[in-house]
């Protein structure tokens, strides 16, 4: 039992790691993001696939994963503040692709 946990203690660690340094380098995700949050969120990662499946992610995959998740988390809240003109604008913009 205390080996899981340590394993996953040790997992969020790593997580927490790459999403300081994500958010400590991209404005977008400063502005947008709440650091601790992230961390939460993507600490129920950890729980849904298990500590072991997390460490054996390779570092490069486990970043552009955890910055993959963050585009969309800063994205969706920058869609939530537009102003219904400018969603109706938006909206006309992706339907025209």
């Amino acid at each position: 039992m205390h080996e899981v946990y340590s394993e996953r203690k040790e997992a969020i660690v790593r997580i927490s790691k790459i999403i300081e340094k994500l958010i400590e380098d991209n404005s977008l995700y400063r502005e947008k993001l709440d650091k601790e949050g992230m961390i939460q969120h993507l600490a129920k990662f950890v729980d849904k696939f298990s500590p072991k499946y997390v460490k054996s992610i390779p570092d490069d995959e486990l970043i552009s994963i955890i910055d993959s998740i963050l585009v969309i988390e800063a994205v969706a809240g920058t869609l939530n503040d537009l102003t219904p003109e400018q969603v109706k604008m938006y909206d006309e913009a992706v339907k025209g692709r």
